[in-house]
């Protein structure tokens, strides 16, 4: 998504719903408090409390509530406050190595805990006053504002140090959690906490931040602090049990905006161990003490459902239609001279037409959540992406102030966008349920079949490209005209990333080509069949990748160039793409000889901010081929986490597989066909193939590495097949027969 479109909506959306809480700009350092012997520091760069709220967080300091990004113990002990869900992309420890890097704690020392779901404190930099994860904006919108927490503790501990020793501050040194002084005096962190404590907070101004060179863990390999999940500790919302909490199993109906006209409950009612059964706006429930015998009675439910107002839209029908409808001019997302000319007057001229199917997000855990709704309010665990977003649905839902909806963001097995849904549907319908329960927690659990059969999938979607050479293979026109349904519509983000009728989700990654044209035309036609969607992994780069890459590809073929000169000779603008370009084709050995039946394909893309060139080599046999090997160049920026990174890009490249090579949803007559892995085909261990990631060294600031990996993989492998077999594949999943 276009992140300064997704800010202006976050921003707008706080300020609405948020405007009670008083916000209003302060200093760097926000709070420090004595907290027995221990040292409490919050850091703030964007709105934060109004007075009132901050005489709160005062309190709480005092009362050892975590309120702020570090807190040192009379132990040593660091603990980061992290303010973004750990979902496996190593948030835990990209957030931990830059507090500790600027206070030059021993990394062993180092823990995480996640942050409380307040946006005045631990909003994302890069949303505005949202408090959320996504965008591949973790370590982005936390590089200087976590190095000045630890900066800022650092200092204080020195200072604390000097007036014990009555030594120059200068003179004081910091390494591996130990403070000193060339005289052999020496203390832990924990000795000069409480000294600490009673120091004014230095100035953001007066914080000097490390060169690069002095770096001792940012570009290091480092030991993860998500480590719970090897040994069974890590919890996650399925582990979650409360006193009298009742699991919730839910039956959806079999059309999206269908409901339920009647329902027969008894046989349901007669499975013993069901507690309750609840109607809610998207369907039914069963409560039971375990989910088993939960799931035993919803099967037995027997619902009439009333579908006059459920979607019938039909996959193959709408690719059809899609297709059609880019056969005519549409909404302009981006014009640069007059592409339809342009095109019409060239000596050859191609065109192309793409296909994407829906995609479920499936991650590794399925939606739950639990919620427990009281007199006093309402309190959710759950693997939080979008904690302002949810908190203010579920207030709403409820009927409470938000204030008195408290948030526990747990660890979550997975989400790539599925997690961060702007209408919170899975939390709502949780909340929902417990509501009708009140004083009673509810776990609700979907099954995988209610995950993938749930909707908010990545869209369904057409591209026609048609472009004009002249004689000398050089590109006279582009005109791209893409067809599909909108993510922001019909949420609170589609004022501001809806414009002149253009999803700018839809169209970035096209609408903005690094390549040198002189004529350019990239237009939408947004369509509404009824089912819902949501970004997913690397969001519009996870299609307009594929058809702008391959379709460039095609163009040095027609040219009778290499594929790779051919890009390079284009991207004299854009230095980055050029330099991953150039990188990735010499760790490739690009032009090499390769086996019998093998080809290989390259793609370079640009998505948050980073730039991402894959070069794969593909075996064909008959009708089948194989992914064989993968070659990886990213240029990140700063690689705080270089062996994360390399993680990323390698999980980036998997899941991208999957959709390259399996994944599809399908819709016949409004009904979902796929319902569990069987199929809905994700990458198996045999079927990845060997992944190199190589990390562009760069001074930039760091920027994303959640997403990026995806886009290129699947260019990367068709183009590889047409190397190998001279046939252009143009559809996804990719099939030879």
């Amino acid at each position: 998504m276009k992140l300064e479109r997704f800010k202006a909506a976050a921003s707008s959306l706080a300020s609405n719903k948020l405007s009670s809480q008083g916000q209003s700009r302060r200093a760097f350092m926000k709070t420090i408090s004595v907290a027995g012997a221990g040292l409490a520091i919050g850091v703030q760069s964007l709105p934060a409390l109004a007075d009132s709220a901050a005489a709160e967080v005062a309190t709480a300091a005092a009362e050892f509530a975590p309120n702020a990004f570090v807190r040192i113990g009379t132990d040593s002990s660091v603990t980061v406050m992290i303010k973004h869900l750990e979902m496996g992309q190593g948030t835990y420890t990209g957030l931990c190595t830059l507090v500790a890097e600027e206070l030059d704690a021993d990394w062993e020392q180092v823990f995480p805990e996640t942050a409380p779901a307040d946006a005045s404190r631990y909003n994302n930099l890069l949303f505005g006053t949202i408090q959320g994860t996504g965008g591949s904006s973790s370590i982005a919108n936390s590089f200087v504002q976590l190095r000045q927490a630890g900066a800022a503790a650092r200092a204080m501990l020195v200072e604390a140090a000097a007036q014990k020793w009555q030594v120059a501050v200068d003179e004081v040194t910091v390494a591996k959690g130990t403070v000193s002084h060339s005289s052999g005096k020496s203390a832990s962190f924990g000795e000069l906490a409480a000294a600490a404590a009673e120091l004014p907070v230095p100035a953001t101004d007066s914080l000097t931040l490390k060169d690069p060179a002095d770096y001792k863990l940012i570009g290091t390999k480092v030991t993860r602090k998500d480590v719970g999940k090897t040994d069974g500790s890590a919890i996650f919302t399925q582990d979650i049990q409360l006193p009298n909490m009742l699991v919730a199993s839910v039956a959806h109906p079999p059309r999206f905006g269908a409901k339920a006209a009647s329902v027969d409950d008894s046989a349901a009612l007669a499975v013993e161990g069901v507690e309750k059964i609840v109607s809610f706006s998207n369907g039914v429930a069963v409560l039971a003490k375990d989910f088993w015998t939960a799931k035993k009675a919803r099967d037995a439910l027997k619902i009439t459902w009333d579908e006059n107002t459920g979607s019938r839209a039909d996959s193959a029908k709408l690719t059809q239609e899609y297709i059609e409808l880019s056969k005519s001019p549409a909404n302009v997302a981006t014009s640069v001279g007059d592409a339809a000319k342009a095109i019409e007057g060239s000596d050859k001229t191609l065109e192309a037409v793409y296909e994407f199917p829906y995609l479920a997000h499936a991650p590794m855990e399925p939606m739950n959540c639990v919620v427990h709704v009281s007199d006093h309010g309402v309190e959710v665990w759950n693997g939080e992406q979008f904690q302002t977003i949810d908190k203010m649905a579920v207030a709403q839902v409820t009927g409470v102030e938000p204030q008195k909806v408290k948030i526990n963001t747990l660890l979550a097995g997975g989400s790539f966008g599925r997690r961060a849904n702007p209408v919170s549907d899975y939390i709502v319908e949780a909340a929902e349920i417990a509501l009708a329960v009140k004083g009673t927690p509810v776990k609700m659990v979907w099954t995988r079949e209610d995950d993938t059969r749930g909707g908010y999938y990545r869209p369904q979607y057409v591209h026609r490209i048609s472009a004009g050479l002249d004689s000398d293979g050089n590109v006279q026109g582009w005109q791209q005209r893409i067809v599909g349904s909108s993510i922001a519509a019909g949420t609170a983000f589609e004022a501001f990333m809806v414009k002149d009728g253009v999803d700018s989700t839809s169209v970035e990654g096209a609408s903005n080509l690094p390549y040198s044209l002189p004529n350019l035309q990239v237009e939408l036609n947004t369509s509404a069949p009824g089912v819902p969607v949501l970004w997913w992994r690397s969001v519009g780069h996870s299609h307009t990748a594929f058809s702008t890459e391959a379709f460039i590809d095609e163009l040095a073929e027609a040219a009778g160039e290499d594929p790779v000169a051919y890009r390079a000779a284009r991207l004299d603008k854009h230095p980055r793409h050029l330099a991953v370009l150039n990188m990735a084709a010499e760790k490739a050995n690009w032009g090499s000889e390769l086996p019998e039946g093998w080809g290989r394909g390259i793609a370079v893309h640009e998505s948050f901010n980073s730039f991402v060139a894959e070069v794969a080599e593909v075996s064909v046999q008959g009708d089948q081929f194989k992914v064989e090997r993968v070659v990886c160049v990213v240029d990140c920026g700063v690689a705080v986490n270089p062996d994360v990174i390399k993680a990323q890009m390698e999980g980036g490249i998997g899941y991208g597989l999957s959709a390259a090579l399996s994944s599809e949803i399908t819709l016949v007559d409004g009904e979902v066909q796929q319902s569990n892995f069987h199929d809905y085909q994700v990458l198996r261990i045999n079927q990845m193939p060997k992944v190199e990631v190589h990390i562009m060294p760069s001074s930039e600031a760091p920027t994303g590495v959640g997403e990026p990996g995806v886009p290129p993989i699947a260019p990367a492998v068709a183009n590889a097949i047409a190397n190998a077999t001279g046939k252009r594949l143009r559809k996804l999943p990719l099939k030879l027969a």
